[in-house]
């Protein structure tokens, strides 16, 4: 029996125990497990609620594997808790463009305003609440509440904080087993950003709604899906 927490990576490991004794019957045997994702070394229990669910009668494959919903729920939960959602995208990073206060203010003025010289542009998002996991038939969405503070990066490395704003995003995933593993694929299906703070001026988001989903087009989804590849471990 399973008892030891497998590791999925450096942030996070999944505890498959036994919830209950495994269910012998004539044709097939019923194992009830746990899946229960925590942040690595960190069993403090999540928020999230399990409710039981039942797989379909099948008899066209040996093995017939199902995840709950509470699984997803608390794998937000414990990646949210270790910083997973938390993204630093910078000049250096940046693989398409140069970001710099300069592209910035070339559609946005009261940053050229601001901002005469061209400096490198940092850019923070985060994820201030925990992504809500929902499992429907044929789809698998994560919504993500977060925010993104836009930096000034000056000649001495300190930054200077241009304004922040609220993001929202939609999201759906796509999952399949592969070497023994779930893997999964992010697809960003909705954005919607608000000002909630500026040193520059207030000014009208959606100019800056384009390039911004750009960066997290080119920038953050690579990413995410180069981590999600990796998979998890199965039973």
């Amino acid at each position: 029996t399973r008892t030891v927490p497998m590791l999925i990576d450096d942030l996070a490991e999944v505890d498959y125990s036994l919830n209950t004794l495994p269910a012998v019957f004539r044709q097939f045997i019923d194992l009830d497990l746990k899946g229960i994702v925590h942040p690595a070394g960190n069993y403090t229990g999540s928020t999230c609620v399990t409710t039981p669910f039942t797989i379909p009668d099948q008899s066209d494959s040996m093995l017939h594997l199902a995840f709950s919903e509470y699984f997803f729920q608390t794998s937000s939960f414990a990646y949210y808790t270790a910083g997973a959602f938390n993204v630093t995208i910078t000049e250096e990073t940046c693989s398409y463009f140069n970001i710099s206060t300069e592209i910035f203010g070339s559609i946005i003025p009261e940053v050229a305003k601001y901002s005469v010289t061209p400096y490198p542009v940092m850019l923070k998002l985060m994820a201030t609440e925990i992504p809500v996991v929902s499992l429907e038939q044929d789809s698998f969405t994560v919504e993500i509440q977060g925010s993104m503070e836009v930096f000034a990066v000056l000649p001495d490395s300190t930054t200077q904080l241009l304004f922040t704003m609220n993001v929202a995003a939609n999201t759906s995933i796509a999952l399949n087993i592969f070497d023994q593993k779930l893997v999964g694929s992010l697809c960003l299906n909705r954005l919607q950003f608000s000002l909630a703070h500026s040193n520059v001026g207030f000014f009208e988001i959606s100019l800056l709604e384009n390039i911004l989903s750009y960066i997290l087009q080119t920038e953050v989804i690579p990413s995410v899906n180069a981590k999600l590849s990796k998979g998890f471990p199965l039973p």
